[in-house]
């Protein structure tokens, strides 16, 4: 009987259906609140999961002086482009690696790299793509996820992107549809410390923060430890494996400075916490620390898959948002504090109509 309650559990810990909920549709956030600092905030208890419910600029209640914030402080580009092809069928690009095609312009003077395509047919090796401004395209390869495209246009691409280039907001917020009136996403889908462009989703966790609530931590003596992780395409693809374990995750280049580096593990070093905003940061330190915690400094790229069963080393509490049913987020939360308290967590937010995914509430795991 033990072993079969055991066998159990450890099904429950790696089956995909095991990170399914109901979401009723309304509670998916279609756009910002006003004020980014008044939303929601659901505090928990990672050991006992004991919940509280509070307003987001109340996060400096739950933290002490030497603490550390580690922010993300990738800017999402205006990666999606819509053209047509020259049938003069219509598609849409998404590209996925902006810091590869800007080194690509460094070695050869061409905007090269991967994107992904979507159209009616599969365009091939040699097919041209036209956008406005006399942008093109020719692709180069593909495979069965991804497409290599070469970039031409007249003017600098990097400016031509920021005119023509629309914000690739993920599939569950719609704009232009009628029911929804299109928004400035271009400054509520970045958090107010976006320095380093190469993302094409946001680190909404961030996206709570204001400049103003930011001086009020540091006053208290909060420190705040910036790293970049360009959040890619992995954001966008669900697990479709029944064991999770089979999931891969895509890479994302990160980079942690040597001044991050050092007031993180000082922090540790002096007994104080490390509070992670978003699952990037989580991902990203963890992937850098060693066996103790201690966080390296450098540039690389992180695939970490965190899910139940995985000893966190180098944080010790997260600000996350709600995340949708089955995706690797969920799982990588469930794995700080426990799938079935995170579930319930998620019922309770539910009920209490708390907003859902990338403009939704926010949640403090402590």
């Amino acid at each position: 009987m033990a072993l079969k309650l055991v066998l159990n559990f450890i099904s429950a810990m790696y089956s995909l259906k095991d990170y399914n909920y109901y979401l009723p549709p309304a509670l998916i956030a279609q756009q910002p609140i006003v004020q980014r600092d008044r939303s929601n905030l659901l505090s928990m208890d990672r050991q006992t999961g004991e919940l509280s419910h509070h307003r987001f600029n109340e996060i400096g209640d739950f933290l002490q002086p030497g603490d550390v914030l580690v922010i993300n402080n990738t800017a999402v580009i205006p990666a999606r482009l819509e053209g047509r092809k020259e049938t003069g069928g219509k598609v849409e690009v998404l590209i996925a690696d902006y810091n590869g095609g800007l080194e690509s312009i460094r070695q050869s003077g061409e905007f090269v790299c991967q994107c992904l395509i979507s159209a009616s047919k599969r365009p091939v090796a040699g097919a041209r793509l036209y956008f406005e401004e006399d942008l093109t395209a020719e692709v180069l390869d593909s495979d069965k996820a991804s497409y290599t495209l070469r970039f031409s246009t007249g003017d600098k691409f990097e400016e031509v992107l920021d005119r023509i280039g629309k914000v690739p907001l993920p599939p569950y917020i719609k704009r232009n549809s009628g029911a929804v009136a299109s928004q400035d996403d271009r400054n509520s889908y970045q958090t107010v410390y976006a320095s380093h462009k190469g993302a094409i989703a946001a680190p909404t966790a961030g996206l709570h923060f204001t400049r103003k609530l930011l001086e009020q931590l540091a006053a208290t003596g909060v420190k705040i430890a910036p790293l970049t992780l360009h959040v890619g395409v992995g954001t966008f693809l669900p697990v479709r494996t029944d064991d999770i374990r089979q999931h891969s995750m895509h890479s994302e280049p990160f980079t942690i400075s040597h001044d991050a580096a050092a007031t993180i593990n000082s922090a540790r070093a002096g007994g104080k916490r490390v509070i992670a905003v978003g699952t990037t940061c989580v991902r990203t330190l963890e992937y850098a620390a060693d066996a103790r915690g201690g966080v390296a400094a450098g540039s690389g790229s992180c695939d970490l898959f965190i899910y139940p069963g995985y000893v966190f080393k180098a944080i010790d509490a997260m600000i996350t948002n709600f995340h949708l049913p089955q995706s690797t987020l969920l799982m990588l939360v469930s794995a700080f504090a426990g799938r079935q308290k995170i579930l319930d967590a998620y019922q309770t937010a539910i009920d209490r109509k708390y907003r859902f995914y990338s403009y939704g509430d926010a949640m403090l795991i402590m």
